[in-house]
């Protein structure tokens, strides 16, 4: 990626977020293959440039949703709604029924409420009721404020039927970059309690959804989609050998293009203050590094000065707001200074989604490799890289 970073450097300016359209394309295939017959349902949130929604739909894969706006994005680029999924347990009545009205027919629930709303306004829907996890093997646990208890996911499935809805599932999500596959072992395991005791009240569940959490490679050691694939069809053959005919769907969101993008920024200053070192670069958490504020760890490469000597430094945005620190302490090039370049490699999701135009400044754009190839020796660099991923 290094080689496109330079090249886009030659046109435009920090901050940027620079995506390969062709390793979005690869990471869908790789999970399709892992989870056999699983259906994938792409997390919209993580980034929702038309040219990735295009790069998916092309390739057949569904797409979860969160929001009206979502879906009317989706609809704007030719997606039907019997594709998407509303998987956002926190939805708004008109929501609903405009999702309704434009074909969605999967709603995700986890209270009584969220089961009434899309009863009235989407009737005879297919809903999943979303159980929690612990979170505790994810670098963004997702607890607290979604999903239910077993026994209330149970109760809530038997109100949806009674509310003439198709209760048909159960989802969890593990939390987003979790770094260990037996949390979806244990998440499979509590479902299949569920599972069992729907059946003895007469309901025919089939659909179990694995939600997302597969992770990308930053600067902690992850497990191989496979081992995480694996461990996913060893506890649904353990737990679920009773469901005929059980349908598996992902909503995967960061691994399917967290890797395919660098946020691309410079250095604007650095000074010393109060004996502490530190950089300011173009792009901070009120634009583009939102998930730093809960030390999301990214790899960070200042281009040039890969192997000098390093020291630490505390590194910030370039807003008039104490929250824009990006990180209090990191190590950084001795001699990094102004206009260095500074790459977050592997932010192509949830970076672009956060961005604000706090103080006025213009957020990072996003560029993608496929338009900066130009000439013939550019696309041969280009099937090198390619052939690089494979």
């Amino acid at each position: 990626m290094e080689y496109w970073v330079r090249k886009a450097l030659e046109t435009y300016p920090t901050p940027f977020l620079l995506l390969d359209l062709s390793k979005v394309e690869k990471n869908y295939l790789a999970l399709k293959s892992s989870l056999k017959n699983a259906e994938i349902f792409y997390a919209v949130k993580a980034n929702s440039h038309p040219k990735i929604i295009a790069t998916l739909e092309r390739l057949g894969c569904n797409f979860d949703v969160a929001s009206k706006g979502e879906i009317e994005k989706l609809l704007s680029l030719g997606v039907k709604g019997h594709r998407m999924s509303f998987g956002n347990t926190i939805k708004k009545e008109e929501d609903i029924a405009f999702a309704y009205r434009n074909g969605v027919r999967l709603f995700a629930v986890d209270s009584e409420m969220e089961v009434e709303k899309v009863a009235v306004n989407a009737p005879g829907s297919a809903v999943f009721v979303r159980i929690a996890t612990d979170g505790d093997d994810a670098d963004w646990p997702l607890t607290r404020k979604f999903g239910t208890d077993p026994e209330d996911a149970l109760r809530l499935l038997l109100l949806a039927a009674k509310k003439k809805l198709i209760p048909v599932g159960l989802s969890f999500h593990v939390g987003s970059q979790n770094l260990n596959p037996k949390s979806w072992q244990r998440a499979i395991e509590k479902a299949a309690k569920v599972f069992k005791k729907a059946m003895r009240y007469g309901l025919n569940l089939y659909l179990l959804n694995v939600g997302g959490g597969f992770p990308v490679k930053h600067r902690k050691p992850i497990p191989s989609l496979q081992e995480i694939a694996d461990a996913i069809w060893k506890a649904v053959d353990e737990n679920l050998w009773f469901v005929h005919s059980l349908k598996l769907i992902a909503e995967p969101g960061r691994y399917m293009v967290g890797d395919a993008g660098w946020l691309v920024s410079r250095v604007i200053l650095r000074s010393e203050r109060m004996n502490e070192n530190w950089v300011y670069i173009d792009a901070g958490v009120f634009h583009g590094l939102a998930e730093t504020i809960q030390n999301f760890e990214y790899e960070i490469l200042v281009l040039g000065k890969e192997c000098e000597e390093k020291e630490t430094f505390h590194l910030a945005g370039p807003t008039c707001d104490s929250v824009d620190v990006i990180y209090d302490k990191v190590r950084l090039p001795k001699t990094i200074t102004l206009n260095d370049v500074v790459c977050f490699v592997n932010a192509g999701a949830y970076t672009v989604e956060y961005n604000t135009h706090f103080n006025g400044i213009e957020p990072p754009k996003t560029l993608f490799v496929e338009d900066l190839v130009g000439g013939k020796e550019e696309t041969m660099s280009l099937a090198t890289v390619e052939r690089s991923t494979l």
